[in-house]
């Protein structure tokens, strides 16, 4: 990792000084003994000890990806000093991701306001398209009063965001708007040919043609009907239509894996409103100091893991710290591949699945 950071950031860092060393910072407990395992594996459950950057290729191709990493806070080992060294950090993992990626791959990405901002361009660079913002507003308990303003110059922050993406899907090299209404047009019948393809009075044209915002992703029912409407009426010559293969053409089947699943519970908004973790789920020292000061909300995790995927989905952490995602994805069926590079994390985080049951209690009782 550190001369992948080096190689990428070469440029800037002639400019900047070298970040401060962030050795033990913000750390409740540094483990002395090494750990006596480097990779865990039950229950669909993969977590390696180590830089992702090493495991992506052994990993199943993932439906989700979850990721908390750099946040440009000096928050671990590793991270950056400030949001300006963001996209250097990611840049190597996010290629990867786009690469073993499918179109029906969603990413979850964890950060501050202005970390996800510096590494968005990183992310569009690759092909992860924008879908929602969403925000973890944390209360005002996390402040708890003990912020000088006048000092700060800034309203306390007790937000982050979790910020959808999807893969792209292309096909020859074109969106799939584009590819429909080419694909169409090919054929060489009249636009309005697509309305009694479908069945429909207009909104085959207006929605599933459409080169602009108001696009629909065609249902799988209306795209089978596109495609046998084309290579039944359509050009002899010019067949098939609609092939994502160019052998054979699209099948609705097919069509369903060219886009990311996602299912929303009624009521829910982008607003989560959810204290910072504390109490049993809070994973803590003997003493009672907590392990590590960013740990994720299971009730959360959960939420998005379960609105992406299905049973036996493939889910990918690839900053585990206490591998939260890892653990809401055992509770929910999924099977997930994480790695975390500090040791004392790894150890914490492994024991969460083999002494899991107050984590796993606390879990049941938030409904998972």
């Amino acid at each position: 990792m550190d001369d992948v950071i080096k190689e990428q950031t070469a440029p800037t860092r002639k400019l900047r000084a070298a970040p401060t060393s962030t050795v033990g910072r913000g750390k409740a407990i540094v483990l002395a003994e090494a750990p006596t395992m480097s990779h865990y594996q039950a229950d669909g459950i993969s977590l390696h000890l180590g830089d992702s950057l090493s495991f992506y290729s052994s990993w199943e191709p993932p439906a989700t990806i979850v990721s908390d990493g750099a946040y440009g806070v000096l928050g671990f080992e590793g991270d950056t000093s400030d949001h300006i060294e963001v996209p250097a950090w990611y840049e190597p993992h996010v290629k990867v991701w786009a690469e073993a990626a499918r179109p029906k791959t969603t990413l979850w990405f964890w950060n501050s306001e202005i970390g996800w901002a510096a590494a968005h361009p990183i992310l569009e660079k690759y092909g992860w398209r924008y879908v929602n913002c969403n925000i973890w507003n944390k209360g005002v308990g996390h402040i708890a009063g003990n912020v000088n303003t006048q000092k700060i110059r800034r309203f306390p922050v007790v937000t982050e965001v979790f910020v959808q993406y999807v893969l792209e899907a292309r096909v020859n090299g074109l969106t799939l708007k584009q590819w429909l209404l080419t694909e169409w047009k090919r054929s060489g019948l009249t636009l309005r040919r697509a309305n009694e393809a479908c069945g429909v009075k207009d909104a085959a044209v207006r929605k599933y043609l459409d080169q602009g915002h108001l696009w629909y992703f065609p249902p799988p029912e209306a795209m089978q009907r596109l495609s046998d409407y084309a290579n039944t009426h359509g050009r002899k010559e010019g067949r098939p239509y609609f092939s994502l293969d160019g052998r054979s053409p699209v099948t609705g089947t097919e069509w369903t894996g060219m886009r990311s699943k996602f299912s929303c519970p009624h009521g829910v908004t982008n607003v989560w409103d959810r204290n910072a973790v504390r109490d049993e789920e809070r994973v803590k020292t003997e003493d009672g100091r907590a392990v590590h000061l960013n740990q994720k909300p299971l009730d959360l995790m959960s939420r998005i893991i379960e609105a992406t995927t299905e049973p036996g989905d493939v889910v990918w952490e690839p900053f585990g710290g206490l591998f939260t995602a890892a653990l809401a994805s055992k509770k929910l069926g999924r099977r997930a591949f994480s790695a975390e590079i500090d040791p004392t994390y790894f150890q914490y985080g492994v024991r969460r699945f083999t002494n899991s049951t107050c984590q796993m209690s606390w879990l049941d009782k938030i409904g998972g």
